[in-house]
């Protein structure tokens, strides 16, 4: 029987989460990373009221996650924006509503993602969190029988390494990997698949800073507070332009705050390259990749910077190919150890 293998990055801004694959291709879908709590498990909607979200259980109180979760009603953006996120309540539960959308009852490998800063910190126990049997609402119940977790740009490195038909040679070449996120801007330096821990590291300067920024400048502009930090994250990636008291809002002016952000970040990367020259791919991924593309140009003026389709799943993507390899080539082996007879033995 073939090992179900399954991949989840829960981000600080969207969790994305593999759904199934079909020769090569690997279908992905994504919901805002926001948990909503409340005593008691989400009511029955009528069929043209229901909302695409579920209820997920942890500890005394139930968390709901999922594509509508800004249909709940709640002004305030529930989201962990710190070093300790994946040691959380609203962590597990977006992991746990990634699992229930699945439609699996079994994963025989869950492969997760970390920042590069955190990953030998929090590697052992994240994987020791993920595996068991999880509650994911609805009485339904997925188990994982082994978690790998691995540093969120290393996915993305596979998945470019994939799509480019490059796995055969990328073993020999350096690559730095960028991937600026809703909390981190992460890169990792690496030899073939191989990280180089020293010159690989996160810094907390992301999309949701830049967010932030431009939300306390319309509050001063408007004279009260404004915090729909989705329709500010709409119009930097679309054009459109948010509408406030009714009249559309111009933000273009604060786009040089934006990309004094993406600059501080790309800034603070530079300084842990040592041979920028010796770099043969430099790859851009992320949901925050469209307005950190300049910044990363200006730094490596003399680099073509290679980009993915859809960024946002990159990572993911890459985590589900890296599983299919480890359940191939180290999970199948016990397995086919125990499946052989002896010489001489009967069956």
């Amino acid at each position: 029987m073939d090992l179900i293998v399954r991949a989840v990055d829960v981000g600080s801004g969207n969790t994305k989460y593999v759904v199934g694959t079909e020769g090569t291709e690997i279908r992905c879908a994504s919901f805002p990373s926001i948990a909503y709590p409340s005593a008691s498990e989400t009511q029955a909607w009528s069929a043209s009221e229901r909302r695409k979200t579920v209820s997920i259980p942890i500890g005394h109180l139930f968390y709901e996650v999922g594509p509508d979760v800004h249909l709940v009603a709640d002004s305030v953006r529930a989201t962990q924006l710190h070093d300790e996120y994946t040691d959380t309540p609203e962590y597990m539960a977006l992991l746990r509503g990634a699992l229930h959308l699945m439609k699996q009852s079994r994963i025989d490998l869950l492969v997760v993602g970390l920042p590069v800063a955190l990953l030998h910190l929090k590697k052992a126990a994240l994987e020791k969190a993920m595996t068991g049997t999880h509650d994911v609402g609805g009485g339904k119940t997925v188990t994982v029988v082994k978690a790998l977790a691995v540093a969120q740009p290393q996915g993305a490195l596979a998945h470019y390494a994939s799509v480019h038909k490059k796995m055969a040679t990328i073993g020999n070449e350096q690559s730095l990997i960028i991937d600026p996120g809703s909390r981190t801007f992460d890169w990792l330096v690496a030899r073939g698949m191989r990280q180089v821990q020293k010159q690989s590291h996160s810094f907390n300067r992301g999309m949701s800073d830049v967010l932030r920024l431009i939300a306390a400048e319309i509050t001063k502009d408007i004279g009260s507070p404004y915090r729909d930090l989705d329709a500010i994250d709409l119009a930097l990636r679309t054009g459109k332009q948010p509408v406030i008291f009714q009249k559309s809002y111009d933000i273009t002016r604060f786009m040089p705050m934006a990309e004094a952000v993406a600059q501080q970040a790309v800034s603070a990367m530079k300084q842990y390259i040592e041979s920028p020259h010796s770099l043969q791919n430099i790859i851009l991924v992320g949901g925050g990749a469209f307005l950190f593309k300049k910044a990363v140009k200006a730094a490596f003026p003399n680099h073509k910077i290679h980009e993915v389709k859809e960024p946002m799943f990159a990572n993911v993507r890459g985590f589900q190919l890296a599983g299919q390899n480890y359940a191939r080539t180290v999970m199948a082996a016990p397995r086919a150890d125990q499946g052989a007879t002896p010489s001489g033995s009967k069956q």
